[in-house]
């Protein structure tokens, strides 16, 4: 049997689209701000128009990136969208239908994560695109990293051997405040958040043929739930596999933590997403491994170029026009694969809600202590 992990797709190399198409970007928040816009000017891609309800806030990114046209809706920013256009919808679930429906049909679109708030939501967009026939791929664009790449390389290589441990591990401050659309939300960690990571780990080992989990929030903060532990368990396979999540932990960042770690039988490769250390300024990022056979070796760096953010989001659109293009034969981040997100997202919820099982304790009428018969 050959895993997943032995056969990436070919998106998965980072190279560019031979013949870029101009992308028409729908939303002007931060996100596009602080990674859309630079991943497109680092890639040399051409944005040829930025649209937002705010045109005040899309003329701003407009000057500041050299964008040439500025639309206030989108039926406007469509109409006058170039005919090879590729539609990037950076905008919330809520206004996922509306700005696909008034796409033309058969457009390329890349659509910002998560896939809608609820499987429900997928279902429903899933459908839209296919009747629509887009070409319609989701920006889950952690698998694309730069050290996630690149550990995907040697992974793919066999240079760790079979894996049978994959950890995710995130214990840091998030600043929650930059995001105040998430306040008043009745589902926040596994749907905004950890979404990234479900992802990533089907990316690399498959559909989890079951999923236990938990999210709970803060006593002292206005969130639905901050903090997450998520079990994926492979039944054909001996592998653990755990995602714990910490955005609570705002002692300082001598102890913070963000990092995915994957052991196989010849070794292990550690990634470090610097850019959750002291988000949003960001901490180093790291790629190191080390060999079972080579113990006094140690950990040793892997080298890379780039970070998650902005870099991540360059792979995510190639990937996209390298399929449409025809470079590449299967487009990974598709929305009939990150439906497959949804449904491990959904049964996460499902399994928080279950709260576990219950042990089987003695009655509690005894006593804690035997006693000596007199």
């Amino acid at each position: 049997m050959v895993f997943p992990e032995f056969a990436p797709a070919q998106a998965y190399t980072l190279e560019p689209p031979r013949a870029p198409r101009p992308i028409v970007v729908l939303g002007a928040g931060g996100i596009v701000r602080d990674a859309h816009l630079p991943a497109y000017r680092k890639a040399g891609f051409t944005v040829a128009a930025i649209c937002d309800v705010n045109e005040d806030r899309a003329r701003a990114l407009a000057t500041e990136y050299d964008i040439p046209a500025v639309f206030g809706s989108i039926p406007e920013a469509v109409t006058a969208a170039p005919a090879d256009a590729v539609f990037d919808i950076a905008l919330v679930p809520d206004q996922f239908i509306s700005a696909l429906e008034a796409l033309p049909d058969g457009a390329a679109v890349l659509i910002q994560k998560p896939l809608g708030n609820s499987l429900a939501e997928a279902t429903a967009l899933l459908e839209l695109c296919h009747r629509k026939k887009l070409v319609a791929a989701v920006n889950t664009q952690l698998r694309f990293a730069p050290q996630v790449a690149a550990a995907r390389a040697l992974i793919a290589a066999g240079t760790i051997g079979e894996l049978f441990d994959l950890e995710i591990r995130i214990s840091v401050n998030t600043p929650w405040e930059m995001f105040p659309f998430v306040f008043g939300m009745e589902r926040l960690e596994f749907t905004m958040h950890s979404v990234h990571y479900m992802d990533l780990v089907r990316s690399f080992l498959g559909n989890p043929t079951g999923v236990s989990a938990v999210t709970v929030g803060h006593p002292l903060k206005e969130l639905a739930s901050t903090r997450s532990v998520i079990i994926f368990r492979y039944r054909d396979r001996p592998i653990r596999v755990v995602i714990s999540t910490n955005h609570d932990h705002d002692y300082g960042g001598r102890f913070e933590e963000s990092f995915i770690k994957w052991e196989g039988t010849k070794g292990a490769v550690r990634a470090q997403l610097g850019l959750l250390l002291d988000y949003p300024t960001g901490g180093p990022d790291a790629l190191d491994y080390v060999l079972r056979d080579a113990p006094d070796a140690g950990w040793r760096p892997i080298p890379f170029e780039g970070s998650w953010f902005p870099d991540a989001f360059i792979g995510s659109m190639s990937a996209l026009q390298r399929f449409v293009e025809d470079s590449v034969p299967v487009l990974p981040t598709s929305v009939d694969d990150v439906f497959d997100t949804m449904a491990v997202v959904e049964a996460a919820y499902e399994s928080n809600d279950r709260e576990g099982v219950a042990p089987a304790y003695l009655p509690s009428s005894t006593p804690l202590t035997s006693q000596k018969e007199t």
